[in-house]
């Protein structure tokens, strides 16, 4: 069966000539979003990229409160959205950790605990078990996981010295050395 361009806009005789102008119809649409270009994946998700890192206050996991504007625009940081039951953030933590053994003394290493299906109680046995070198922070009220648009957890936002976004990434593979340099 050949089909035209023409012939496929006439209205349909029957159902199967209509079942065919919506596949063609499909493969036409499929073809074109395929041609549109499309930032990287590490620019697909959250805050925008090239954004100023918004000022949101967090809490120590003793309950004090903790301004990360303190640290924003100072130096350069990499930022975690975590939980203690995610298996993206345990997949990620050997990069993150050697990232940080490399780049200490650079870049400000933050966690940002979100408040589901965890408590600070909680995220404080995990690091007595899992000690790690970075703060620490809890999102008590899930101000900072919106501020920061974050999608999920797992999810990285790297700023450069002047508080701008340089990177964003989720999951448990990201490249963040390459994601750091960009901050550098």
């Amino acid at each position: 069966m050949r089909f035209s361009a023409a012939k496929i806009l006439e209205p349909p005789n029957d159902m199967s000539q209509m079942t065919v102008r919506n596949y063609v119809v499909a493969a036409v649409l499929c073809a074109a979003a395929m041609l549109v270009p499309r930032p990287g994946p590490a620019q697909d998700l959250g805050i925008d990229i090239g954004a100023r890192a918004p000022a949101v206050t967090v809490q120590s996991l003793d309950g004090k409160r903790v301004d990360l504007g303190n640290y924003i625009g100072k130096t350069p940081m990499l930022i975690e959205f975590w939980a203690t039951w995610c298996p993206n953030c345990r997949e990620l933590m050997p990069t993150l950790l050697d990232a940080e053994k490399k780049f200490s003394k650079q870049v400000k290493f933050v966690a940002i605990a979100v408040a589901i299906n965890q408590s600070p109680e909680r995220v404080r046995r995990f690091l007595a078990a899992h000690p790690l070198p970075h703060d620490t922070f809890f999102d008590v009220d899930g101000k900072a996981a919106s501020a920061f648009d974050a999608p999920a957890t797992s999810y990285v936002v790297v700023l450069d010295k002047a508080g701008k976004v340089v990177y964003t990434g989720l999951g448990g593979k990201q490249d963040l050395e390459r994601a750091i340099r960009k901050a550098l």
